[in-house]
């Protein structure tokens, strides 16, 4: 029998108790107009409780019950303990203000210590919400993170760095310690560009998905999909910069706007871009480098050439130089958006040639 039954049946029963105790108390009143009816109307209202009592019982029972776990499943954990230890404070101080408050004339010092109790429960417990990381501060628990990252460092992952792959590379290399958070909405922003009638977007969120299964399965990655979500917000990225906010941890993304909107909002940012152009090969003016021409570049004469961590070198007159290994001068080096361009020359030993 599921719980379900039982709670029905258990709520019927009381309800028809309530029911049968209405009869006896209207029973005066029914038999003075009905003689000779009295117990069958009794019996018909215990019947009539009886039957609202099964019907209503899932929505004062069970429906409740899963919107309450529902709800906390999306309140933040240190939230949900400092709404608890300021309600605590708050009936701690009621209880202190019970005995006087009752001395209160006339009604009034009946109903005070509850009605004390239940404001200075609810002022406690939102105190301490809005004012958690002040009040962690003076009790010297919080010294620039919360107090879930002075236990362990996070960071929370969006959903263009998955995709993106280059993640599992960089936190095997130990530039991101910490566990990765990923949470609930950017799985399902993944999983809606996998299931996307594009076929370029498709495949982004497919390797997306490919990217965290992977990091799941590496023991030395310590991933985990939490359930938390800001249900008034509606866009990822504003989620992002407000679960992050509520964390104290930073997000870790390559996309621009994020990163400008995180950075306005007070959120640090790891860019995994920046990171990539940060550690990319430093050469100045004069310098010399070997470089492969693999292609033709924009303008007439130019060849285009890579070093090996990607960086683009444009050779003056390299054109003919197609799939040969020169040896080129650095004339001058470009700081794009996109990242950093070399412009060279050949050197003069293989213009002669």
């Amino acid at each position: 029998m599921s719980i379900e039954i039982i709670l029905r049946l258990v709520i019927m029963l009381f309800c028809a108790l309530i029911g049968w105790g209405l009869g006896s108390v209207w029973a005066p009143w029914i038999i003075s107009r009905f003689p000779t009816g009295a117990a069958y109307y009794r019996i018909a209202i215990t019947i009539l409780f009886a039957i609202i009592g099964f019907l209503i019982a899932p929505y004062v029972t069970v429906v409740p019950f899963r919107e309450l776990r529902r709800r906390l499943h999306q309140v933040p954990a240190r939230d949900l303990v400092m709404g608890i230890g300021g309600c605590l404070v708050g009936l701690i101080i009621a209880a202190l203000l019970a005995l006087p408050l009752s001395m209160l004339p006339g009604i009034w010092g009946q109903i005070s210590p509850f009605l004390a109790a239940i404001l200075l429960g609810y002022l406690g417990a939102m105190i301490l919400i809005m004012r958690d990381k002040d009040i962690l501060n003076l009790l010297g628990l919080f010294v620039g993170h919360d107090m879930v990252t002075r236990k362990r460092d996070m960071v929370v992952l969006d959903t263009s760095v998955i995709i993106d792959g280059r993640i599992v590379d960089i936190h095997q290399s130990g530039f991101i310690h910490g566990t990765m958070i990923v949470p609930r909405f950017v799985l399902d922003e993944l999983q809606h560009i996998a299931d996307s009638p594009d076929v370029l977007r498709r495949n982004r969120g497919r390797r997306g998905l490919d990217i965290l299964n992977k990091l799941q399965k590496d023991d030395s990655v310590p991933l985990e999909i939490v359930e938390m979500d800001i249900p008034e917000i509606h866009e990822v990225d504003g989620k992002l910069i407000r679960l992050a906010q509520e964390l104290g941890c930073p997000v870790l993304t390559n996309d621009y706007n994020l990163n400008r909107v995180a950075e306005l909002r007070g959120v640090q940012v790891l860019n995994i871009n920046e990171l990539a152009n940060a550690v990319k090969v430093v050469v100045l003016p004069g310098e010399t480098l070997q470089v492969q021409i693999i292609q033709e570049g924009k303008e007439p004469g130019q060849g285009v050439g890579y070093l090996d961590d990607g960086t683009m070198v444009v050779v003056e007159e390299g054109r003919r130089y197609i799939n040969n290994t020169l040896e080129v001068v650095v004339t001058r080096v470009l700081q794009t958006v996109a990242g950093r361009m070399i412009f060279a020359q050949i050197q003069n030993n293989h213009r002669r040639q």
